[in-house]
């Protein structure tokens, strides 16, 4: 049951703690950074639905908010196309209508409920994304519950796969994620990080 994920973790922390670490680091400093590198990472959030991290992070370095927020819809959907990315037309249709948000930072630095105005007012973002992009701009207290995270919670026992994420379910599930980070000592943003590892071998964003 949990208990098992429980010591699984705790015996990867002598091995990729410190990497893990400054992750953490590098999401904390975006909370000093400003609109044009938290409109990067929310286009880069914007393309790993159902897509993978890796192909984000490729095209995000790439193009850069200059290439996000500039690019024609055509030439954006053009370079995601090149890129190897699947779904290039409707995610650059997505990236262009995001640019209404080119001041998501201030916009949602006057936003409480910083999770539920990114779900109801970004096309493209979900929880799960909505969840991903706050972690990776430093708010360390969300549940990034992509397949990777729900298989092992399934396989440890902790919940059952969900067929569908609605927002009730999600919430649900993410009290369980929430549970586990607390029995570790860890943020839930932190202890997705080490998750990902066991999943993928990977400590990425």
């Amino acid at each position: 049951m949990s208990s098992k994920l429980v010591r699984k973790v705790e015996s990867l922390k002598p091995l990729i703690g410190r990497v893990v670490e400054k992750r953490i680091d590098e999401f904390l400093s975006m909370r000093e950074k400003g609109n044009y590198a938290w409109f990067s990472e929310l286009c880069f959030c914007i393309l790993t639905a159902n897509s993978s991290a890796e192909i984000g992070i490729k095209i995000q370095d790439a193009l850069g908010y200059e290439g996000f927020a500039n690019l024609s819809e055509e030439s954006l959907a053009t370079k995601l196309r090149e890129a190897g990315y699947r779904f290039y037309n409707v995610r650059a249709k997505y990236i262009v209508e995001a640019r209404r948000y080119l001041r998501i930072k201030d916009i949602l630095e006057e936003v409480e409920e910083k999770r539920e105005w990114l779900v109801k007012n970004v096309k493209g973002i979900g929880y799960k994304e909505a969840s991903h992009f706050l972690r990776n701009v430093g708010f360390l207290d969300y549940a990034i519950l992509d397949r990777h995270i729900l298989r092992i919670m399934h396989n440890s026992g902790i919940t059952e796969m969900p067929k569908n994420l609605s927002r009730k379910r999600y919430l649900e599930i993410e009290k369980r994620f929430i549970n586990l980070a607390s029995k570790l000592e860890m943020r839930p943003g932190e202890l997705d990080l080490y998750l990902w590892y066991l999943s993928t071998g990977k400590v990425m964003k």
